[in-house]
């Protein structure tokens, strides 16, 4: 990540939210081992937030570890939260530079001892950051997500006639966080996977066949331009989003 400091474009969307896929895939089509296809996603993350940090876009959501990755090879696994750890020590000084502060999104309760502990130390040294929130969703599910609010609701002794879809928001793992204006799916696959799913009901949606490696700034810039050119009515006419 490198140094930037100037204000947010205009039309710009406020939270991006990505689902990085492909990273297997460009491995195989390369010959590599899936491990450098991760690698290689790791370096395109790098890019996505010095470019969004660049642009002056608020909050980054990045779907990192879905709950259904669990049943993935415990090897490849085990390489993707050594590649987590590794990330976040490298890049922790970059981000107390360029005013990055660090989230995570799910359930790191069941994430390795190592992948917590830096985890926590990022949160921590970056919590006061306030130029770009970089959001990692991490043993997320969108359904599990819901289902945690509810029954934090329940064990509130919530009343009924007082559940609102505020009070369902404020007690998500996105709680404090504007919902996505755009998300972004590579390689290909056209759906969401069970990511930010109640968070999404207004979002516009850039899927591209780019695999997740392949994707810089330039793919991103197209996608930001696309969502410029779309209008964002929100249940409304035209006529009424303009009065």
């Amino acid at each position: 990540m490198t140094q930037h400091k100037q204000g947010p474009e205009e039309g710009l969307p406020q939270h991006i939210a990505i689902i990085m896929d492909g990273n297997g895939r460009w491995a195989t089509a390369r010959g590599l081992s899936r491990s450098e296809g991760h690698k290689a996603g790791s370096r395109a993350v790098r890019t996505i937030v010095t470019r969004c940090r660049e642009l002056g876009v608020t909050h980054l959501t990045l779907y990192a570890f879905s709950q259904e990755n669990w049943g993935r090879p415990k090897t490849e696994i085990g390489f993707l939260f050594d590649l987590l750890v590794s990330f976040l020590r490298d890049e922790l000084p970059a981000m107390e530079r360029e005013n990055i502060r660090l989230s995570v999104f799910g359930d790191i309760s069941a994430l390795p001892l190592t992948s917590r502990k830096a985890l926590e130390h990022a949160m921590s040294r970056t919590a006061n950051n306030s130029a770009l929130h970089l959001n990692l969703a991490l043993n997320y599910s969108g359904r599990a997500d819901i289902v945690q609010a509810c029954r934090k609701l329940a064990a509130a002794d919530t009343k009924p006639e007082d559940i609102t879809e505020q009070t369902i928001s404020d007690n998500l793992w996105t709680a404090g966080h504007p919902d996505p204006d755009l998300v972004i799916r590579t390689s290909g696959e056209i759906r969401l996977s069970n990511f930010l799913l109640y968070q999404s009901a207004y979002s516009e949606f850039y899927f591209t066949d780019i695999q997740w490696p392949d994707f810089g700034s330039e793919e991103l810039d197209a996608a930001l331009a696309t969502f410029r050119s779309r209008s964002r009515r929100f249940g409304r006419t035209e006529e009424q989003k303009g009065s």
